[in-house]
């Protein structure tokens, strides 16, 4: 196989793993509860500890498709009953489908005098690692938050049974933004003319963006949840300052599986820039710089630039 081929499958496989084990770390449920509490009114002034509970089963990571049609599967139990509910099926079938990165439910507290009546809300969580530049993010997330309404038919309510339709939310996390933000985007209602009060729920539809910088912010209340992902997905971070924040500043219990997620991230994310500062050498390295200039250049010491073109070199012959 042609060199530079072998190198961007791998550079695809690692990106890949590493996408894998950001959204297994930000499914766990204490780290959800964490940014439910920041996000979602019912959950806003609890403790992450106790909002735990009320996260439903496990979150499904990457295998929920997007597409029309295919977000629901239909299931028969025992007795013969037609159940339907979330496609969770093996990825690989129909590969190549867009997929919610993770989406769960959860069972809202008992509140007294709570407006909506609602018990059961849909959850879906995109990591991302800076803003896209190809789309606007605001529609794509508008698109999601949709197809989560829409999905819903047959599986959460049947046949015209609209106010069965559960509230859902569409929470965005974009990595390397200038500052650190958090935004609700929901339905309002302009009157125009003589006010009328029509029924209905209007917080059915929520979308929350989070920007988060490279740079943590300090641990206080405003942003807790900045800083709790930021530590996790940090690129600056060590493997072990990640796992101190986490365990020490938030009380979450790491367990053996987490551990290993972070540790291979961290590697992961280590090779993916690597391989990067490398390609970036070699590429100077052939139209005619230095060693001193492409270290000038990219940041790394004159040794580290002569390192990679001795090993890169051959493959180019």
């Amino acid at each position: 196989m042609n060199t530079e081929i072998a190198n961007a499958v791998n550079a695809a496989g690692d990106k890949a793993q590493y996408d894998t084990r950001v959204k297994r770390l930000l499914a766990q449920k204490s780290i959800l509860a964490h940014i439910l509490v920041k996000t979602v009114d019912e959950f806003k002034g609890m403790k992450p500890e106790d909002v735990v509970k009320y996260i439903e089963g496990e979150p499904s990571i990457s295998v929920v498709p997007v597409e029309l049609g295919l977000a629901n599967m239909e299931k028969t139990d025992a007795t013969g009953q037609r159940i339907v509910g979330l496609n969770t099926e093996n990825a690989k079938i129909n590969e190549g489908l867009v997929r919610f990165d993770i989406i769960f439910y959860v069972r809202m507290p008992s509140i007294v005098g709570r407006k909506n009546g609602l018990s059961q809300i849909i959850v879906n969580i995109e990591a991302q690692k800076d803003e896209p530049t190809e789309y606007k993010i605001l529609n794509w997330a508008i698109f999601y938050v949709n197809r989560l309404i829409s999905s819903q038919k047959e599986r959460d309510f049947v046949n015209t049974n609209y106010d069965d339709i559960k509230q859902v939310f569409s929470i965005w996390i974009c990595m390397n933004m200038d500052g650190n933000s958090l935004s609700h985007i929901h339905l309002t209602k302009d009157e125009m003319l003589k006010p009328c009060n029509w029924k209905g729920n209007l917080d059915l539809l929520n979308i929350v963006l989070i920007g988060i910088t490279n740079e943590i912010p300090k641990h206080d209340e405003k942003y807790e949840m900045h800083r709790l992902i930021g530590a996790l997905l940090s690129s600056e971070l060590k493997e072990q300052e990640k796992l101190d924040i986490i365990e020490h500043e938030y009380n979450i219990p790491i367990s053996q599986e987490f551990r290993e997620d972070v540790s291979i991230m961290c590697n992961l994310s280590q090779g993916i820039e690597d391989k990067a500062i490398a390609k970036i050498v070699m590429n100077m390295y052939k139209i005619g710089y230095t060693p001193n200039q492409i270290a000038d250049a990219v940041g790394v010491s004159v040794d580290e630039v002569e390192a990679i073109i001795k090993k890169k070199e051959p493959a180019m012959a």
